[in-house]
């Protein structure tokens, strides 16, 4: 099956979620944005790889990983973001020892921090694109106010939220608060509704 290469964009901080933070990556020939909500432990390792001028006084799990593979000749080739089940993202990391090509299980932020240390890419499949992308649409300055306000005015996401706070509501809101969260660049927001949307697909 067909490959998509994707790009890190970035991390940003959750303004829902205590301690949570949103990875956010785009899809290199298109226009799809994939955000993969994770933990303040995992943001750590891919925020200070992103950062090339920023070095830890002692190596970190993944620095450390990445130095026991080099002295024995192994190489992450790269990574693939294969399955997506109830919200979770599964991926591989493809290593090579000289001639011998290895397939191993691992967490999506890990596979992404490794990927970073080795310069390999990241991909994921048209069908996990398809599930969980969401498209960013340009807006003039102007227009985020206004629908900012919009946002504040209906107060459509409360500030404590609940593992179950969609479920009460129709796929034709979901799809409206998807919109306007991708909107709002509200992109842990934006996952949930993904995920709640997903599992009524």
């Amino acid at each position: 099956m067909e490959l998509i290469t994707l790009n890190i964009k970035g991390i940003s901080y959750s303004q829902t979620q205590t301690g949570a933070y949103a990875l956010l990556l785009s899809e290199e020939d298109g226009k799809r944005q994939l955000p993969i909500v994770i933990g303040a432990f995992e943001a750590q390792p891919i925020a200070i790889a992103l950062e090339k001028e920023l070095k830890p006084p002692r190596p970190l799990t993944h620095d450390l990983f990445k130095t026991f593979a080099d002295r024995f000749q192994l190489t992450v080739t790269k990574v693939i973001i294969h399955k997506l089940i109830d919200g979770i993202f599964y991926s591989s990391l493809i290593c090579k020892n000289k001639d011998t090509e290895e397939v191993i299980d691992a967490r999506t932020s890990d596979a992404i921090a490794l990927a970073l240390r080795f310069n390999a890419p990241i991909y994921t499949y048209p069908n996990i694109l398809d599930k969980a992308g969401i498209e960013l649409q340009k807006s003039t300055m102007k227009e985020r106010q206004q629908e900012q306000q919009e946002v504040e005015d209906v107060d459509y996401f409360e500030e404590e939220s609940s593992e179950n706070e969609f479920t009460h509501l129709s796929q034709n809101q979901l799809n409206e608060l998807l919109d306007k969260a991708v909107k709002d660049e509200n992109y842990e927001k934006a996952a949930k509704l993904r995920d709640e949307i997903s599992k009524r697909s």
